[in-house]
């Protein structure tokens, strides 16, 4: 077998470190793309940022005071009004580049505000001095703070305290009475009786039902706390809650009238008093932060129809760092530094066209569902990622990565990308119908039903039916159980 060396040219697609960056930013959520973006700039000196994040937040000093930040030696940008386009050039050394499409106010001179509400304002005003957020309750210090108002011998006090110790997040106590006696040192010759006394007291605390060891006790002490509530309804409320919880819970009504001996009438007012209770007192307490959703574009109804914008608060505006660049032109600057500086360019080029094809997307996703932003989802269309992909020139995966994670500003609200597509069912004419348009027409449908003779999901597949969607009852329970509405059993009303 000889031996031979030969020469061969052929194509082949690789991915090149830009291109792999670009992928990386598109698919990026805007709090992850912020992230990803501080470490860069940590990572590579010849890449700055002009808009800090932190520019209108209160920051401790370092003597210990208080006082709003504010950039004072940011440089002035150009104005643009809009972000170049994906195949714009890479910014130069020492040019500023804009992500953001708006320009930084001129912070020159000594940074104070001269406008005219700020030369109304007194220095004392409320509304100049910085707002800090208090830190919030827990269900804990909420029990302990009204155990050291009432007036307790130190032994009960540790007792309420040990109760309350026990409780769980919704304020139930978990542990039995007996668990904890066992678990207590004998030589405290704790009775049983002194316990029971400590609950009793607990469950005395607001908020009302707090200290309870069920549900039905829980809703026991509310209703037995709750003042204007005639004695008849009382009792047959406490025994609703007490004795047949599960029929009230399974609207089984007639159950019920045959079991207390009363009509509807007065089976409603007791209703009414059960509903006025709170299954869970302690969950109040332990609610943790809001998490605030920011939009990534903006839509917005003008007189030649919706227009589309991108949010200019989520852009980062950036640009190579001038000093660094010109020490690299005069050929002072280390050859690590000139891979940093085309870097630097790169991340500048794949900003732009992440943005850019953000809002191409968007763009597109309006055109095709105007009747959505006109008339709502019930007006919603069929919509593909092969549909938006065709139209642009893109590939698919990069429409989904587009989509995914990024969010859209309507006057209906705030909705991913994502939520526009989906699947579609049949109608009589041969067309087709939006699953998103169906679901809205099922909530429709049920919140205009009759209480006392709700829709059933075989029901509700009929009505839609007529309305030429051709839709199973098992498809419509799917739906319905999407958007978390009860059983037609649970639904069922007085």
């Amino acid at each position: 077998m000889k031996q031979s060396l030969q020469l061969r040219t052929s194509q082949h697609l690789a991915l090149t470190p830009q291109l792999q960056q670009s992928i990386r930013l598109l698919q990026l959520s805007t709090l992850e793309l912020h992230q990803e973006l501080e470490h860069l700039l940590s990572d590579n000196p010849l890449l700055e940022r002009l808009d800090d994040p932190l520019d209108n937040s209160v920051r401790l000093l370092a003597d210990g005071a208080v006082g709003a930040s504010g950039n004072a030696e940011a440089p002035e940008v150009s104005n643009q009004d809009a972000p170049p386009s994906a195949d714009a050039p890479a910014a130069d050394s020492g040019e500023n580049v804009d992500m953001g499409g708006e320009s930084a106010q001129d912070t020159s001179g000594d940074g104070e505000d001269w406008s005219e509400a700020s030369r109304n304002k007194s220095p004392d005003d409320e509304d100049s001095r910085p707002q800090i957020e208090a830190t919030a309750t827990s269900l804990r210090e909420h029990l302990c703070e009204q155990m050291r108002l009432a007036m307790l011998e130190v032994r009960d006090r540790a007792l309420v305290e040990l109760m309350i110790d026990a409780l769980d997040d919704n304020g139930y106590l978990t542990e039995s009475l007996d668990d904890i006696l066992e678990r207590m040192p004998a030589e405290l010759e704790i009775d049983p009786d002194e316990l029971k006394t400590a609950l009793s007291l607990l469950q005395s605390f607001d908020p009302p039902g707090v200290g309870a060891r069920n549900a039905a006790e829980c809703l026991a002490i509310q209703i037995r706390r709750m003042a204007g509530v005639p004695l008849v309804t009382r009792r047959m409320a406490l025994d609703i809650v007490c004795n047949h919880l599960t029929w009230f819970a399974q609207r089984e009504f007639n159950k019920l009238k045959k079991a207390l001996d009363c009509d509807d009438e007065d089976l409603r007012e007791a209703q009414a008093v059960i509903r006025q209770c709170n299954p869970h007192p302690g969950a109040g307490f332990g609610a943790g932060a809001s998490d605030y959703v920011v939009p990534d574009v903006i839509v917005k109804k003008g007189r030649g129809g919706w227009t589309v914008s991108l949010n200019n608060d989520v852009m980062p505006r950036l640009r190579v760092n001038s000093m660094y660049a010109n020490l690299l032109k005069q050929g002072k600057g280390e050859s690590q530094m000139g891979a940093q500086l085309q870097e630097a360019k790169w991340l500048i080029k794949n900003m732009r066209q992440r943005f850019d094809t953000i809002l191409r997307v968007a763009e597109a996703i309006v055109e095709r569902q105007r009747n959505f932003f006109s008339h709502g989802a019930v007006a919603m269309r069929p919509l593909v990622l092969r549909e938006i992909a065709d139209t642009l020139g893109l590939h698919e995966s990069t429409i989904s990565r587009v989509t995914t994670q990024k969010y859209m500003l309507t006057p209906h609200g705030m909705f991913e990308l994502k939520y526009f597509f989906g699947s579609h069912v049949a109608t009589d004419a041969g067309g087709e119908a939006s699953s998103t348009a169906i679901r809205a027409l099922i909530v429709q449908l049920t919140g205009a039903e009759d209480p006392k003779n709700p829709l059933s999901d075989s029901k509700i597949a009929d009505m839609l039916g007529e309305q030429g969607m051709v839709i199973a009852r098992r498809t419509v329970a799917k739906y319905r159980e999407a958007l978390k509405i009860p059983p037609v059993a649970l639904r069922k009303n007085l």
